[in-house]
């Protein structure tokens, strides 16, 4: 998968350094959202659910301590990088003992400040080190490639199988277009002839169940009856 689809938040008031953020994040190949302010972020969290935030400690409305407090209770995990431009002990543990994963103190450098989103995005297992999606986050579900789980908020976890984990990954690389009957049975199945089979309906069905909140009205795994499946990711 491209950086285009790893989604980073950017919480910040300050507008020459959002125009930095934006264009160096941008001409890297990442997908920006901005917050000006404090009050909007958490909505824009539940929105778009956002690979990783970028954040700053003194914002309009709530602070960024505020923020990672309320992003942490809603049991969103994706890393949390957090902004100030106080150089003190007491700031970065209070907001790591909050749920941040970094900390950068302004002014910092470009090059720093990759690197630093890049190791967060591989710990966290949203990709690894061939470019592949690890975790992925549907809603307030996270779905952990690499172990064969979908975690759910109140932490019930449902195990999925390997071809399960396979089909996922066939149509998130479609990147929310939707994939025909006919292709997955080819490329997941690998059968080599159309066949009226109910195969790939009975798998996206018992899929479904697993990895959607409300399975009867689906979000993320969606059918287009005539076309074939999706997987929307924001």
């Amino acid at each position: 998968m491209s950086k285009k689809e790893i989604k980073i938040l950017v919480v910040e008031d300050e507008p020459s350094l959002i125009f930095t953020l934006r264009d160096t994040l941008e001409s890297e190949g990442y997908s920006v959202i901005v917050s000006e302010d404090g009050e909007h972020a958490v909505s824009l969290v539940k929105e778009h659910s956002p690979d990783l935030m970028i954040l700053d400690i003194m914002l309009p409305g709530k602070s960024g301590y505020e923020i990672c407090q309320e992003v942490r209770d809603l049991r969103y995990t994706f890393p949390i990088i957090m902004l100030t431009a106080k150089d003190q002990e007491i700031d970065k543990v209070k907001g790591l003992n909050l749920g941040a994963d970094d900390y950068l103190t302004k002014p910092f450098g470009v090059k720093e400040l990759l690197a630093r989103i890049q190791a967060r995005l591989r710990r966290s297992g949203t990709y690894s080190s061939s470019g592949n999606v690890e975790i992925l986050q549907l809603g307030s579900v996270k779905i952990d490639l690499l172990e064969s789980e979908a975690i759910f908020p109140d932490g019930s976890v449902n195990e999925l199988t390997a071809r399960e984990v396979e089909l996922i990954r066939y149509l998130l690389n479609a990147g929310g277009e939707p994939v025909s009957r006919d292709e997955l049975l080819e490329k997941v199945w690998r059968y080599e002839f159309s066949t009226n089979t109910r195969t790939v309906d009975v798998h996206i069905s018992k899929l479904r169940a697993k990895i959607e909140q409300q399975p009867d009205d689906p979000r993320y795994l969606i059918t287009l009856h005539g076309v074939g499946y999706l997987l929307k990711t924001n």
